[in-house]
């Protein structure tokens, strides 16, 4: 069982920045899809970034806003996200896919954006 424990989020104005970090309970170098999700009050969860395949997979609507990062020595994953906007209000969650098949979600982060 991996535990995975977002951290970062807050409240910030618009075209302001925020750091979340996600840690994993072990080695995310055994966790083959891991990143970023985020649900907007009454919408449906979607993808917002993640690592997949040796490669940084973004949503169209954070392209050259966020950048994903990792900390394999840390077992952490980073979503910068910089100029927001209210429409990233949402609460972030991390997830992880092992390489056992087994997929594994963190309690999420809340992310305000305000005008």
């Amino acid at each position: 069982q991996v535990q995975l424990v977002e951290s970062g989020g807050g409240s910030v104005q618009a075209g302001g920045s925020l750091r979340l970090s996600c840690e994993a309970s072990a080695s995310i170098l055994s966790i083959l899809i891991m990143g970023y999700y985020r649900q907007p009050p009454g919408k449906q969860r979607e993808l917002v970034a993640d690592f997949r395949s040796g490669n940084t997979n973004y949503a169209d609507s954070v392209k050259g806003r966020f950048t994903i990062s990792r900390d394999n020595a840390k077992n952490t994953v980073y979503l910068q996200m910089n100029s927001l906007k209210p429409e990233d209000t949402a609460v972030y969650y991390c997830k992880g896919i092992h390489r056992s098949g087994d997929e594994y979600w963190g309690k999420g982060t809340l992310v305000t954006v305000s005008s």
